[in-house]
């Protein structure tokens, strides 16, 4: 088990209910031919993904924290 801390949980858990969000915003983007919707849609899973990249790269370099 990796030690967490509980804002590294929700960053993770939280951004993973947004991507999907978001990836069926962008799709029906793309179905309604909306080229604006899409763009944020696809600009906002993007900077998601990075800030579940983050915590999971803070949750790694944690010596110490709550198991989770």
């Amino acid at each position: 088990m990796v030690p967490a801390t509980p804002r590294d949980v929700v960053h993770i858990r939280a951004g993973s209910f947004i991507l999907v969000f978001l990836f069926a915003l962008a799709v029906l983007g793309i179905i309604s031919q909306a080229w604006v919707l899409t763009g944020i849609a696809v600009i906002a899973a993007i900077v998601t993904a990075v800030d579940i990249y983050l915590a999971v790269r803070r949750q790694k370099n944690r010596d110490v924290g709550e198991a989770g």
